[in-house]
C-alpha cells in the first residue's frame, strides 16, 4: 500500500528515459523507486512505498532529432534572465556561449552544470505551446489516475504542476508541496505563467486545498525562495539549509526534515 503521493520531477531527467530504452513508463518507475528512498531518509521508520507514481515528462521537452531541450534564442534569453535574478544581469553578454563561459568562471562545477540545464528546459516548456500542453497533459493524467492526497513537485515540476491544476479544474489534492520552486522568478517564469498573474500576484489553484513551499536559502533556481510575496494561498513556507553544493537536488529536498511535519498527517 502506498502513502498516496504523486511526484512531479524537475530539470535534467532525460537520462532516465535513455536508460529505460526510450520508455517513459520505465523512467517513471526508476524515479519513483529513487524518490521513495530519498523520502524515507527524512521520515525514518520501516521502509515503505510513499509514491504512487512520479509524473514523467522530460522526454516531451526534447527534440528527438537533436536531443536539444529548446531552440538557442529562447534558451539564451532565459539564461540571461536567470542570471539577472542572481544579481549579475549587467555582466551577461548577448550570446549563450559567452554566458556559459561567464557562469563557468564564477560557479562551482555543480552550479555550472545546473545553469546549463536550467535555461534550455525552462525555455522548451514556456516557449513551445504544443510541448507545454503535452507536458501538462501527462502530469494531469498521472494525478487523475492516482487521485493523490499529496503532490510533491520539484523545480520546473512545480511550474508544470501549478499550471496543470489550473488547466484541469477536475484535479484535486489535499496538499501541494513545492520544492526548490522557480515559480516566482521574474522575467523568466512568473510573468509567463498560465493563467497570468493579476496585479502582480498569482493564486493557489482551486483544486489544491493546502500549499507548502520549501526552498534552500542558497538555491539558485528558487529565486525568490519564498513564494507568499508572489502568490495568494501559500499556507506555509520553510527556508532550509540543505547543502552548499547539492543545493537543488530532489535527493536533498526529499531527505530534509522539513517535510516530515507536513507529510505525517497523510501517512496513515
Amino acid at each position: 500500500m502506498t502513502a498516496g503521493i504523486v511526484g512531479v520531477h524537475g530539470i535534467g531527467k532525460y537520462d532516465y528515459y535513455l536508460r529505460a530504452g526510450g520508455s517513459a513508463a520505465g523512467a517513471a518507475t526508476a524515479m519513483r523507486e529513487k524518490w521513495d528512498r530519498y523520502l524515507h531518509a527524512s521520515l525514518g521508520g520501516p521502509a515503505r512505498t510513499y509514491f504512487s507514481e512520479v509524473a514523467y515528462f522530460s522526454h516531451l521537452l526534447r527534440d528527438p532529432a537533436t536531443t536539444r531541450a529548446a531552440p538557442l534564442p529562447a534558451a539564451r534569453r532565459d539564461a540571461a534572465g536567470w542570471a539577472g535574478n542572481l544579481g549579475f544581469g549587467e555582466y551577461v553578454t548577448g550570446t549563450l556561449r559567452s554566458f556559459t563561459a561567464w557562469v563557468l568562471s564564477r560557479l562551482e562545477g555543480r552550479s555550472a552544470a545546473f545553469a546549463e540545464l536550467f535555461a534550455p528546459e525552462v525555455a522548451a516548456y514556456l516557449t513551445d505551446q504544443g510541448r507545454r500542453e503535452r507536458v501538462r497533459g501527462a502530469v494531469a493524467d498521472t494525478i487523475r489516475r492516482n487521485r493523490p492526497r499529496v503532490v510533491i513537485a520539484h523545480s520546473l515540476g512545480s511550474v508544470v504542476t501549478y499550471e496543470t491544476f489550473w488547466a484541469y479544474p477536475d484535479l484535486e489534492t489535499d496538499l501541494l508541496i513545492t520544492l526548490g520552486s522557480p515559480l516566482g522568478m521574474r522575467e523568466v517564469i512568473f510573468e509567463r505563467l498560465l493563467p497570468a498573474p493579476v496585479n502582480g500576484r498569482g493564486e493557489r489553484p482551486k483544486g489544491v486545498r493546502r500549499w507548502v513551499n520549501i526552498a534552500d536559502k542558497d538555491d539558485i533556481a528558487a529565486i525568490p525562495p519564498a513564494l507568499a510575496g508572489c502568490f495568494t494561498g501559500v499556507d506555509a513556507e520553510e527556508l532550509v539549509n540543505l547543502d552548499w553544493i547539492d543545493f537543488h537536488t530532489a535527493e536533498k529536498y526529499l531527505g530534509c526534515p522539513a517535510l516530515g511535519p507536513h507529510l505525517r498527517p497523510f501517512l496513515g
